[in-house]
């Protein structure tokens, strides 16, 4: 049984720079992000007529899933995808801070994937799956005939074995996609793997899983919300299809792969009064050793200590906003990608953000194979202009 399969990999037939969407869930308090994309694509083919970004979830939500189905169906029906059968394709992509990473887009069967903490499926979460953020993924995915992912697997690959061998064939490779990606997004190429290179792939991914000192090959660097809702489609959906799912997978040893904290912000309170009540509460609580953290509101800034409740700083810290967020259920949360972006956010009004010192990319694989997962929205890796962009999809009903 191969790990990762190839899949029938649907791509439209130009005008990629308009096709290609960044992830749903990238910019969700810059709606001028949005703007600019909607401005930018016009009345073109593109993935944003197939995707909801999650700004825009509130409203009339079922009449935007409909209208996406709808543009789903209009789009196959007439012409807009060529499909690449039995594919697997090679990816680089130039990131904003000129760095290349390197991935294959492939198929995996969900039935090798469990999202729930303490799993001991080959294919792991990385992070607390919140769940009342599945319900509305699994109503855009149920009954929609496409999938288009943004979901990214880390294997843990220290000797490179698995796709950096790719890069001396690439250019034998059949080209399918060389594009400026839009909205400072970098450059990204995409490749198709001939029969050997799956094969190759395949049998490396196998010695891996063999040689492996956890008894699991892939970790969810990205994207583990919308493949947990791909989890419970398969069960609603009989169809073959659906009970598989398109990725990308990364070694999280390539150099470009660089570990973000994903920092808090709150918005809807007095900030100077919040920041005392969460400060009360982390100093108040018992834990081990000390932790940083950096709260900023408008032109302020104050940098303090509290014992770590848990092994990692946003552990820490998310422990004591849940409980803040319960008893203050007026207020939102939003987590944010940069520090510059953070600091702009809280010179407005009513809105406290937090800073802290991130995760180590080298301790992912360890602490989900000791702890299951981390606390949500723990790491990203780079800008949210780093992210997926929506490029290939698949047929799931």
């Amino acid at each position: 049984m191969q790990i990762i399969n190839t899949a029938d990999i649907l791509l439209p037939k130009g005008g990629f720079e308009k096709w290609a969407v960044i992830a749903c869930d990238q910019f969700t308090s810059q709606p001028d992000y949005w703007d600019a994309v909607e401005d930018f694509v016009g009345d073109a083919p593109s993935a944003l007529r197939l995707i909801l970004p999650e700004i825009e979830l509130h409203g009339n939500v079922r009449q935007k899933i409909d209208a996406i189905n709808r543009n789903m169906e209009n789009y196959l029906q007439n012409g807009v995808f060529q499909c690449r059968e039995n594919a697997m394709v090679y990816v680089r992509r130039q990131l904003s801070n000129g760095k290349t990473r390197q991935g294959i887009i492939a198929q995996i069967s969900l039935a090798d994937y469990d999202y729930r903490k303490g799993a001991k499926a080959q294919i792991r979460a990385t992070e607390e799956t919140v769940l009342e953020r599945i319900p509305p993924r699994v109503e855009i995915r149920k009954d929609a005939p496409l999938e288009l992912p943004h979901v990214m697997l880390f294997v843990d690959d220290p000797e490179n074995t698995v796709i950096k061998p790719l890069e001396k064939r690439a250019q034998s490779f059949e080209t399918l996609y060389d594009f400026d990606l839009m909205q400072g997004g970098g450059h990204i190429c995409g490749a198709l793997l001939d029969a050997n290179a799956i094969a190759q792939v395949q049998a490396a991914l196998q010695q891996l899983c063999r040689q492996s000192r956890h008894d699991f090959l892939f970790a969810v660097g990205d994207g583990n919300h919308s493949l947990a809702a791909a989890k419970e489609c398969a069960a609603l959906n009989g169809s073959p299809a659906a009970q598989n799912a398109l990725v990308e997978i990364v070694n999280i040893h390539d150099p470009a792969i660089e570990f973000e904290p994903i920092y808090r912000v709150l918005f809807g309170v007095d900030p100077a009064a919040a920041l005392q009540e969460i400060k009360q509460m982390l100093c108040s609580a018992k834990g081990e050793g000390t932790q940083s953290f950096t709260a900023v509101y408008q032109e302020k800034q104050e940098t303090f200590a509290a014992p770590g409740i848990s092994g990692l700083p946003v552990g820490t810290l998310q422990k004591v906003l849940d409980t803040y967020l319960h008893t203050h259920p007026q207020v939102k949360i939003d987590y944010i990608h940069g520090i510059d972006t953070v600091r702009a956010l809280c010179k407005e009004k009513n809105t406290l953000g937090f800073l802290f010192e991130g995760m180590r990319k080298d301790q992912l694989f360890d602490v989900v194979a000791r702890d299951g997962a981390l606390p949500r929205k723990t790491f990203s890796m780079g800008t949210a202009q780093d992210k997926r962009y929506y490029i290939e999809g698949r047929a799931i009903r």
